[in-house]
């Protein structure tokens, strides 16, 4: 399967969040799947690690939620407890467009038929929330695909308001790393009292992957490294292998990994950039990458503008990496589209083994190129 999803050494110009026209994009990768999508919070202990974890999953629901999904909720109702309120106060002064205010699943919703869903495991960024991406995860399960993402403890959103945050730096990795492997085990296991019950049993323990953004790209790195049952893994803007944060050695690596970087990623600026670029030459085959024009940090999350912090990607003024020179970002919903369609193609691709998607990965597009080697 490895050889059928790259076959070459490709490089290719990939409008953002168009479906390119002259490939079989029939799998509609860009647009919402056939399934609705559901989602639930729940609340994980670890007892050996003393680790308690609010998660939330995401998954193809029945039918009968579609009206639920289509109406969504506000974003805020990701929050639990005193959460809601802080979310509140920060959705009011949020920057727009950039942090999306309404999720569009179905709370709670019954499980459609037809399983054992793949499963993909998310890890947010530092001092982020397990709902930065929603956009993907409401995508991947109306594909029919479950999604389940933890906040990291000790290093969310809530712990840095909170002046309480962990530091980030190898050890914590460990730590995020952990809570990925464990929350799987959670989901593989029939018998877990931590899931909603109609989701225990329901997950495929041969199709699994791993995804993540900035930290949480370096923490998919990590998994990958020590957990033999994702089959992919996929980062948003950070290098899995860099001196910054020791803990992944990508040798060690031997599963399809795919790298995105916003070639105007002012948090981890072009010094790690280039990183990601080094990382893609090094790492074992099949490797792909895809590069986004004039996209910032936050650019593929639902939480840009959430704080300042969180700016780069929808900040109306920007300086270029390279030259200094003032420019304005890509449209934030074109790329938020296209991380969603990109890493439902990616899981696609890996998971099912799905031609339409190997193609899809790798067709033209303005605003973005896509290469990928097999050697």
């Amino acid at each position: 399967m490895r050889r059928a999803l790259l076959l070459a050494v490709l490089t290719l110009t990939a409008c953002v969040g168009d479906a390119p026209a002259d490939t079989d994009a029939a799998a509609g990768f860009e647009v919402v799947g056939p399934y609705v999508a559901g989602t639930a919070a729940f609340t994980a202990t670890d007892a050996a690690r003393e680790r308690t974890l609010n998660t939330q999953v995401w998954y193809p629901a029945a039918e009968s939620a579609r009206a639920d999904a289509d109406a969504g909720f506000p974003v805020e109702q990701f929050g639990f407890g005193d959460e809601v309120a802080t979310l509140t106060g920060l959705l009011a002064t949020a920057r727009d467009p950039g942090t999306l205010r309404t999720a569009h699943a179905a709370l709670d919703a019954p499980l459609a038929d037809g399983g054992p869903w793949p499963v993909v495991m998310f890890s947010h960024c530092m001092n982020c929330t397990r709902f930065s991406t929603f956009q993907i995860a409401e995508r991947l399960a109306s594909h029919g695909y479950a999604v389940i993402a933890p906040d990291h403890a000790g290093g969310t959103l809530y712990d840095e308001l909170a002046g309480d945050s962990a530091t980030l730096g190898a050890d914590f990795l460990n730590v995020r790393a952990a809570d990925i492997s464990f929350l799987l085990d959670e989901a593989l296991d029939a018998g877990t009292a931590a899931l909603p019950k109609a989701l225990r049993g329901q997950f495929d323990e041969t199709r699994v992957g791993v995804f993540g953004h900035s930290f949480g790209g370096i923490t998919t790195g990590r998994v990958l490294m020590f957990d033999d049952r994702p089959k992919s893994g996929l980062s948003f803007g950070a290098p899995m292998e860099n001196p910054l944060t020791p803990g992944v050695t990508l040798a060690d690596l031997h599963v399809p990994i795919a790298l995105v970087v916003a070639t105007e990623d002012n948090s981890i600026t072009e010094v790690g950039n280039i990183t990601i670029r080094n990382n893609y030459a090094s790492a074992n085959p099949p490797v792909t990458k895809l590069e986004v024009t004039d996209a910032g940090h936050w650019s593929f999350t639902t939480i840009c503008g959430l704080t300042p912090s969180f700016d780069p990607g929808c900040a109306p003024d920007a300086t270029r990496q390279t030259d200094g020179a003032p420019f304005t970002y890509v449209d934030i919903d074109a790329v938020r589209d296209l991380s969603a369609a990109w890493a439902t193609a990616w899981f696609a691709a890996t998971l099912n083994d799905d031609a339409n998607a190997r193609a899809w990965l790798l067709a033209p597009r303005d605003g973005a190129t896509a290469e990928t080697r097999e050697e």
